[in-house]
């Protein structure tokens, strides 16, 4: 793998069952990328993106194929070495938040940061400094109930970041927001883009994916179309 490359995947295959009633959710995708890069990756309900999400992940692995994540060949991982790889490489951000409800902001975003055995005390620093940078320092003690969509998703985002990932991988992010949310967390993820953060959206709205810089198009389990946008 090129040493500039931060991930790659090379004909990569996923098939769930055998015999005739075998689904191939992927068929030889191939795919490379750079450090620094905002991508948006497209296809229709039953396309491959949410395979190739979770591959990309670390949630699951391929059935053929090789993938490879900041010099490391994923696929030959055990399941507890690719948990650690997927705790301190990638952040993930979903479309349903997955925030806890009973439970405050802040102790939201501590909670990957508790997986990482880090002392509370520099749990704590993490979590508001990763509120703050989403614009929630004043709304750590809120929880989800009393937050809008939108503050869900930046309370999400914020968990995300806590762990100081080199990749966010989000799955339909906008997909619970109105238009103004939606607007906003985009503007985020534009943000982070600039200070140089991997971004890869799966989407199936075409204005979401008007933002990335590059535009993945998955179809039937093969990638039909990649090309740099902006």
């Amino acid at each position: 793998m090129a040493a500039e490359s931060l991930i790659e995947i090379r004909d990569v295959t996923k098939t769930y069952g055998q015999g005739e009633t075998a689904v191939h959710a992927l068929r030889g995708v191939s795919l490379r990328v750079e450090a620094g890069e905002y991508i948006a990756v497209m296809g229709s309900s039953g396309s491959g993106k949410s395979t190739l999400m979770n591959i990309l992940g670390c949630l699951d692995v391929p059935t053929r194929g090789e993938y490879w994540l900041d010099g490391s060949d994923v696929a030959r991982l055990s399941e507890d070495q690719q948990a650690l790889v997927r705790g301190r490489k990638i952040g993930f951000i979903f479309q349903s938040f997955n925030l806890i409800p009973r439970t405050t902001a802040l102790a939201n975003v501590e909670l990957p940061l508790t997986y990482a055995h880090l002392r509370r005390g520099e749990r704590r620093k993490r979590a508001n400094r990763a509120l703050e940078l989403v614009g929630l320092a004043d709304r750590t003690g809120h929880r989800p109930n009393e937050l809008s969509g939108g503050q869900q998703q930046r309370v999400a985002i914020a968990r995300a970041l806590a762990t100081g990932p080199r990749i966010l991988l989000a799955d339909e992010p906008t997909g619970n927001l109105d238009a103004h949310s939606t607007d906003e967390v985009l503007g985020m993820f534009d943000d982070l883009h600039a200070d140089g953060r991997t971004i890869i959206v799966i989407t199936h709205e075409h204005d979401v994916a008007a933002r990335a810089r590059r535009l993945v198009q998955v179809s039937d389990g093969r990638i039909v179309a990649d090309e740099v946008t902006r």
